[in-house]
């Protein structure tokens, strides 16, 4: 996987993992294929740790339970039981926070131990949309016909159309002003 192919515009580090499944209008392409790449990928978002089969597979089910209740959620309707049960049983191996006092006196908040380094970084991103989705959120799907990523639009008037003005806003003006130069 190369670096490009990752994409950190969502808004939220838990829709950065539902992009992780991209062309999802038409089928879908899995980027997390292996532990490594969701090693890869938890290194490039902020997280951390060396992913095993079993964490790809939890990542997997953890993206599209957060895919499915945000934009449930987001539509007003009631998301199903069986996905709020996913975050809940991710979110619950976060570890607890600590208070560590620097030689200085300063204080700095640290996680408890408990969870290895990935399930802690899964259980970052299911806390992390629970706060969204309890947070009076926007997720939208963007309305470019060939991407279909989620973001969280927190426009002022929440009319935000596309998950990356530099990528698919300028390719549909663009598309746009050619189609009415054309006529």
């Amino acid at each position: 996987m190369t670096t490009a192919e990752w994409v950190f515009d969502g808004g939220r580090p838990c829709l950065h993992l539902v992009n992780t499944l991209r062309d999802r209008h038409r089928g879908g392409r899995e980027l997390l294929t292996t532990p490594s790449a969701l090693t890869e990928w938890l290194g490039l978002a902020g997280y951390g740790g060396r992913a095993t089969a079993a964490d790809l597979a939890t990542a997997r089910q953890l993206r599209e339970a957060v895919d499915r209740v945000t934009r449930a959620v987001s539509a007003g309707e009631r998301p199903g039981r069986a996905d709020v049960a996913v975050l809940n049983s991710v979110a619950a191996s976060a570890p607890a926070p600590a208070l560590r006092v620097d030689a200085d006196g300063t204080p700095h908040r640290t996680a408890q131990g408990g969870a290895g380094r990935v399930a802690a970084s899964l259980a970052a991103l299911a806390v992390d949309a629970i706060e969204l989705v309890t947070s009076s959120p926007c997720v939208r799907v963007c309305a470019a016909a060939d991407c279909g990523r989620r973001f969280a639009d927190s426009s002022p008037k929440r009319n935000r159309q596309w998950c990356s003005m530099a990528r698919c806003g300028n390719r549909a003006k663009a598309r746009a002003h050619y189609a009415r130069r054309q006529r």
